[in-house]
């Protein structure tokens, strides 16, 4: 077997281990959560046999384990259970299924997650290479003095200011990102600026450094000096022979950075009230919603196990010693 065939497969196999172990944490870290939940879906008023029956109906009296067995048994067949809001009405259940709660606001939070890789990516690698060109420059100083200021703030922070700076101050963009599954793809753009531009604050910066270390590091090979003698221009130095080979060490923390779009965009979503996975999961945690907040935490690691998959994939591929082995 060649080996990046081999090395993918092996990768491949510590994801599903990884996701097996999340699935432990996220349902343990459940269950150690204070409270009766029963209780706290009927509210105070209801008496101990209505909470009682209520636990028996959702399986809440079984053991641990055998619970867990029967959500990771429904997960494996794409069952995510069913969520506990709806059952507390007068003798009529309308609880949905997991999924149908998930899936649109999954869809909104990748909307929001790609309108930012669309202009945070480019912008990384331009004020990376950019940077790595014009070394300890006033251009690269002051690159680096503003990344690093925006990464040092908060999300909830740096939404704040652009709320005062973009919709008190001067009103160009809404504050709340308020969309549906009928807005149009323009309005939708429009209405997910701010959550969109937070992101891109926070982000950029990691890739941007990233970028301008692999390719400043790369610039001190040999063979980019004799690519240099050869009469190479500047600009066929860095896209034809630097960027090819700094190309692992970008994608993995771009990779780790678009996991972050998906999983670490709760608090944009919450400041936004933008209808999306993380404003979900903080919902269900309010209103004690176990099915809710164990499928939302698992989107998360299984979205950020992925990525992160991914970006070893494409190290192990842009690896010449696996390429060429002897």
């Amino acid at each position: 077997m060649h080996p990046i065939v081999k090395t993918v497969f092996q990768r491949l196999g510590l994801g599903v281990v990884t996701l097996f172990i999340v699935s432990l944490i996220i349902f343990a870290a459940i269950e150690l959560l204070p409270g009766d939940f029963g209780q706290a879906v009927l509210g105070q008023a209801a008496t101990e046999e209505t909470v009682a029956a209520f636990r028996r109906e959702l399986g809440l009296d079984q053991p641990a384990v055998w619970r867990y067995v029967d959500w990771i048994a429904g997960v494996a067949q794409g069952d995510l259970g069913t969520s506990f809001s709806g059952r507390a009405s007068s003798g009529v259940d309308r609880s949905r299924p997991v999924i149908d709660l998930i899936a649109p606001r999954l869809e909104n939070t990748l909307f929001l997650a790609g309108l930012t890789a669309v202009v945070a990516v480019p912008l990384a690698l331009f004020l990376g290479i950019s940077a790595a060109l014009y070394r300890n420059s006033i251009y690269d100083r002051t690159v680096n003095a503003l990344t690093l200021t925006t990464i040092s703030f908060p999300e909830f922070f740096v939404a704040y200011v652009l709320i005062l700076c973009l919709t008190s101050l001067w009103p160009i963009f809404p504050s709340l990102s308020n969309i549906s599954a009928d807005t149009e793809f323009a309005e939708r753009v429009y209405r997910s600026a701010m959550p969109a531009l937070t992101l891109t604050l926070v982000i950029v910066a990691h890739m941007m450094r990233m970028t301008r270390a692999a390719i400043i590091n790369l610039l001190a090979s040999p063979y980019i000096q004799m690519a240099r003698l050869t009469g190479a221009s500047q600009r066929e130095v860095i896209l034809k022979h630097a960027l090819p080979n700094a190309w692992a060490p970008i994608a993995t923390v771009i990779a780790f950075n678009l996991a972050y779009l998906v999983v670490g965009v709760v608090v944009v979503e919450v400041v936004f009230v933008y209808p999306g996975v993380g404003q979900l999961m903080v919902d269900a945690v309010s209103s004690r919603d176990i099915p809710v907040v164990q499928g939302c935490a698992l989107i998360f690691a299984a979205t950020y196990i992925v990525l992160n998959l991914v970006a070893d994939i494409v190290g192990i591929v842009t690896n010449p010693k696996l390429l060429h082995p002897k």
